[in-house]
């Protein structure tokens, strides 16, 4: 059966664990799984101690599910089956351990928006070119290499890299003349940004940063 929920909060909140849930219930596998970590069940949500280090396959079942916020917890990987979850549009995994950009978030199709912030990413691999989201927050990881393929994300627009271990040579240059992107924030790296503004492709770029601007105006 498929469950028709379309939100699910499971962000930590000091030793606890809320889970906020929109529309039915989530199947009884779900509960059995983690039955000795409830301290309160309501029809408003579930309240766990903690979240392991690895989401339980169960989650994967949800296959209307369209917002998930995982937030501060101590997850190091997606399971293999996350793919699976196709009609997810908005992904929240800010101040997790994630060491690697998660291959699974490129089989999701209509994902929008992913925050993968204050995680402990290093780089970030060819695959990111198969990516379909319109916004990518990396912000306070710690990523010094970034593949060129990131200019082909056919749909990105907000790429977030604030505060990592970016040289400005590891920057792809195609970033700023030849990617969809409009809003790059790049602040809080190992370069000045006037030294950003003197690279080639910068213009494109703000030709792109101005025409959106001039459209939310």
């Amino acid at each position: 059966m498929l469950v028709k929920m379309q939100y699910l909060n499971m962000a930590q909140r000091g030793n606890s664990m809320y889970i906020n849930k929109r529309s039915s219930r989530l199947p009884y596998s779900f509960y059995k799984l983690h039955q000795r970590s409830f301290s309160a069940v309501s029809d408003s949500g579930l309240k766990f101690f903690s979240l392991p280090a690895v989401l339980p396959d169960e989650l994967c079942n949800l296959k209307k599910l369209e917002m998930l916020s995982l937030n501060n917890n101590h997850l190091r990987e997606l399971p293999s089956t996350f793919g699976q979850l196709s009609a997810l549009k908005t992904l929240s995994l800010s101040g997790n351990q994630l060491q690697a950009l998660p291959p699974q978030l490129c089989s999701l199709r209509h994902l929008d928006v992913v925050d993968l912030s204050k995680n402990q990413i290093r780089c970030i691999p060819d695959i990111v070119g198969d990516l379909q989201v319109i916004e990518l927050n990396l912000n306070q990881n710690q990523i010094s290499q970034i593949s060129v393929k990131i200019s082909c994300c056919p749909r990105l627009k907000v790429l977030r890299l604030e505060e990592n271990c970016l040289e400005l040579s590891m920057l792809p240059q195609s970033i700023l003349s030849d990617s969809q992107i409009c809003l790059l924030a790049v602040e809080g790296n190992l370069f000045e940004i006037k030294k950003l503004r003197e690279l080639e492709g910068y213009d494109k770029y703000m030709e792109r940063f101005t025409a959106t601007k001039k459209k939310f105006a």
